[in-house]
């Protein structure tokens, strides 16, 4: 029986959606899908911890142009996951916290533990989200269910095939910005080596679990989406802010080494790195040469550049606006792409674009 993308989907809906895999016995070649970081790939963790609003997506308008339900993604319809599975021809990896008291092959195809708020760093709104190495520290519990379930052979070689998705760094910068604490303590490099350096650990931690084939996602341009050019206009600037610009590019660019330096350290790792903050600063450069006429201001929200994050009328702010033609516009809320950028990012992911190095995300399906 395919299994669902979303936990409450009709089954003809989701259908359109994600290709599906039985979940049959291990095949040699069948390759799953685990993912982890914040809101670019949450489909809906936060629904189940205790947490506030300012962190849930689970009502509308949120998913309301691909989904009969707001399912906890931060867009108005699918993510970059939900196409990468899609392109892939596999099922729509569902939300770690749904599943995991379910039994029957549930992890067959993989599970995603990202959650909204979530940083590289335990600290980054600690409490209010699922930390990256409690993340890793739920992959860890899979591995071992695995490895009951199918046998030490059999879950190596699924955790060996599948590919390790990772979209985070991205909060760490926001939290660096905003606690004088932090910004009183450590330079900017000292705290991009921290964060930086956490994920190496969480990623060598996957590498001892049996993970070889990582897709990273860079740290987007933050600076750039309508909540930071919100705070930027109040002084009189309709700019990218540009403290957060700089944190990305520093951070991508100790992101690029450590990935080189784990590539050389440790044999069969092999990565795809996608350059998440240069494809956003192209499209928000150039937007019609992407389908894209409005960059700066979000489709949901209010305030300037719709920057507040009010969509849904849920996080202290109940008056919000929204767009009539989401599709002309790169931003959904305050933080987050439109479905129809995810599926621009997942697009130049997969295949040969020059934002994806040293290898596509295509290739780690096909071997």
């Amino acid at each position: 029986m395919a299994s669902f993308c979303v936990h409450v989907f009709a089954l003809a809906l989701l259908a359109s959606f994600c290709n599906s895999v039985h979940s049959s016995p291990l095949i040699k070649h069948h390759v799953a899908l685990f993912v982890f970081g914040d809101s670019i790939c949450e489909v809906g963790n936060n629904n189940y911890i205790n947490t506030t609003n300012d962190f849930r997506a689970n009502f509308r308008p949120y998913g309301e142009t691909s989904f009969p339900n707001a399912t906890g993604r931060f867009s108005n319809g699918r993510l970059i996951p939900d196409y990468i599975a899609d392109f892939a021809k596999k099922q729509c990896v569902q939300p770690y916290l749904a599943i995991k008291n379910r039994l029957n092959d549930r992890f067959i195809n993989g599970v995603n533990f990202a959650s909204t708020g979530a940083g590289s760093l335990d600290g980054t709104n600690a409490g209010l989200v699922i930390p990256f190495k409690t993340q890793l520290g739920y992959f860890k519990k899979v591995s071992q269910q695995l490895k009951q379930e199918m046998g030490s052979h059999g879950s190596k070689q699924l955790l060996s095939n599948a590919v390790y998705m990772f979209s985070i760094g991205n909060n760490d910068y926001g939290t660096f910005i905003n606690n004088s604490t932090l910004l009183n303590s450590y330079t900017q490099n000292q705290y991009v080596d921290m964060v930086v350096g956490n994920m190496s650990t969480v990623f060598q931690e996957i590498y001892k679990e049996g993970g070889r084939k990582f897709v990273i996602l860079s740290v987007g341009a933050i600076g750039c989406v309508p909540s930071a050019r919100a705070a930027n206009f109040q002084t009189g600037s309709s700019e990218c802010l540009e403290i957060l610009q700089t944190l990305a590019k520093l951070h991508n660019e100790a992101l690029q080494k450590m990935l080189n330096n784990l590539a050389t350290n440790l044999p069969g790792f092999k990565y795809s790195y996608f350059d998440y903050f240069q494809s956003s600063i192209d499209i928000i450069s150039n937007p019609s040469s992407y389908g894209f006429t409005e960059v700066k201001v979000a489709c949901c929200g209010s305030g300037p550049f719709r920057g507040d994050p009010s969509c849904g009328g849920k996080r202290g702010m109940t008056f919000y606006e929204l767009c009539p033609d989401v599709n002309k516009f790169f931003f959904w809320d305050y933080n987050n792409p439109t479905e129809k950028a995810n599926k621009l990012s997942a697009t130049l992911m997969w295949d040969t674009s020059p934002y994806v190095t040293p290898n596509n995300v295509k290739s780690f399906f096909q071997s």
